[in-house]
């Protein structure tokens, strides 16, 4: 294959042709990936961003409720992925998974776009004052978002998968190519979420919601187009595993029924393929490691006679991918805490904001959900300087072609993250303090303290993200099994779904224990 100057890990076109290395994927095949994450991360943010203005001035739903359901909806966005991956992983594969559910995604911006803009699909309004939306508007609203949220399941997982796809591990130029996909890719990510939380949270409040979420709309669209356009272009990588994840299960299984087994005295005794079997086949054969061990009686050889159809040993191979995957929940659990902290970027901290003094100037009033965009341009100088600078500076101390492991880079984030709450929590406690000095009583009148205390905490929270955000993503491709890829990154997806899940259950128990304690929540 190589003589021939096709690609080395055995990726084909859509129909199932060998492809030319210097024709096709790389950089050249992601250009026309990148503008779809930009519009998407566009509308996304775009909706996510004032959801809870929307829903509280427009649909009079109360702080507690608005907060709640946008949680609600924001983890159903992070959580559906996990179906997306396993039926690209299983079943469609990545380009047709992603094919089918941005249609959706589409129908679904098409469908909220005139819930904001049709008259009787949304509560009519006078001198800025609306009346209470009806139950049939209500539902349109939500059915609407929820559409979103099912498109997003199977758009979000496969594309990133997919882009990473596009360069070959086996190429040793491409994989070096390969090392800074993940950050130019939330680049491309964060610069939609910029023009989200800078112009069309503004044009949302001053111009219209549906101009507001119309214009994504229209940008998503046109994104698929670009999409298509570059189909020539793109590498898919051959499904050679049809249930990947039955796998887990079944190596899980057999380690607990061979329990009272004894391992054997060195790891060479465990069942494993013949290396001819993985170059035949085009899988990566995975060595042994020493990391729970336990797993490793799913790969103990035993008598041909003893064996019956569904206790057949598992390989090395596959034992290791299980253990990756274990490896991967561990981690995953540690991030569940910072992503409860994020979700209250798009709420908490938006409904905060709202109390302050959000002048600028004498006459320009900066909506409360555009100081995210605070957050965004914090990446957006970060990467490029984490990227050119800081990696090349630590690949000379340590060697290590990231410069850093994904580990330390993870750890680094958490810190930041720390940080940035604790100075959060302090801006709160200050504003509490000006409320109690100026005997301020009604949610609608305005706290005399600028919006821009709320500023460190953002750019801190962006610099973290160029850790943590990026680093998760890239941690989780990175460790997933060869055929779980899609599914693999899921974990990071699922730990913001959860995190909002989370924020909401915090919210619903602080606001009642105020109320029990006669306080308003």
């Amino acid at each position: 294959m190589e003589a021939k100057g096709y690609t080395l890990d055995g990726t084909v076109d859509l129909h199932g042709q060998p492809m030319l290395a210097g024709k096709t994927g790389r950089w050249k095949a992601c250009a026309f990936l990148v503008g779809y994450e930009a519009f998407e991360r566009m509308a996304f943010y775009g909706i996510a961003s004032n959801l809870v203005v929307y829903l509280t001035t427009q649909l009079h739903e109360d702080t507690v409720s608005s907060v709640r359901n946008v949680n609600n909806w924001s983890g159903s966005v992070w959580i559906t992925p996990i179906l997306g991956a396993y039926i690209a992983d299983s079943y469609l594969g990545r380009f047709w998974t992603f094919t089918i559910s941005s249609l959706i995604y589409i129908i679904g911006m098409v469908l909220l776009t005139m819930a904001v803009s049709i008259k009787f699909l949304k509560p009519s309004c006078e001198n800025g004052v609306c009346s209470k939306a009806s139950s049939t508007q209500i539902a349109f609203f939500y059915t609407s978002l929820y559409i979103i949220a099912i498109g997003a399941g199977g758009t979000k997982p496969n594309i990133s998968t997919f882009g990473a796809d596009q360069f070959d591990d086996l190429n040793p130029h491409e994989k070096k190519l390969k090392a800074s996909f993940f950050n130019w890719w939330m680049f491309s990510a964060f610069t939609g979420a910029l023009f989200a939380t800078l112009g069309l949270v503004y044009i949302q409040e001053n111009l219209g919601w549906g101009l507001g979420y119309g214009i994504p709309t229209v940008g998503l669209i046109l994104s698929i187009v670009i999409f298509y356009v570059g189909t020539p272009l793109y590498r898919h990588k051959v499904r050679r595993t049809r249930h990947p994840a039955g796998d887990l299960f079944r190596v899980v299984v057999t380690a607990f029924a061979n329990a009272k087994l004894v391992l054997p005295s060195h790891p060479s005794e465990l069942h494993e393929l013949d290396q001819q079997y993985y170059v035949t086949t085009r899988k990566r054969r995975v060595l042994h490691t020493p990391v729970f061990s336990f797993l490793d009686k799913a790969a103990i050889k035993q008598e041909t006679s003893c064996i019956t159809p569904s206790r057949k040993p598992c390989t090395v191979t596959q034992v290791e991918g299980t253990k990756l995957v274990l490896g991967m929940a561990m981690i995953w659990l540690v991030t569940l805490i910072p992503s409860t902290i994020w979700a209250q970027i798009n709420t908490l901290f938006v409904k905060q904001g709202i109390t302050l003094d959000r002048h600028f100037g004498s006459n320009f009033q900066i909506p409360a959900a555009s100081l995210s965009s605070f957050i965004t341009l914090s990446m957006l100088v970060a990467v490029p300087l984490y990227d050119r600078y800081f990696v090349p500076f630590m690949q000379k101390k340590t060697g290590n072609p990231r410069g850093i492991t994904l580990l330390q880079r993870l750890g680094i984030g958490f810190f930041i993250q720390i940080l940035a709450i604790a100075i959060a929590y302090a801006v709160e406690v200050k504003r509490m303090r000006v409320i109690k000095v100026h005997q301020i009583k009604s949610p609608e009148e305005i706290i005399p303290m600028s919006i821009f205390n709320l500023l460190p905490q953002y750019v801190l929270l962006g610099v973290a993200d160029v850790f943590n955000a990026i680093g998760l993503l890239e941690f989780f491709y990175d460790q997933s099994p060869e055929e779980m890829q899609s599914l693999g990154t899921t974990f990071f997806t699922s730990g913001i779904g959860v995190g909002n899940f989370l924020n909401s259950f915090l919210v619903t128990v602080v606001d009642k224990m105020g109320r029990n304690g006669g306080r308003v929540g």
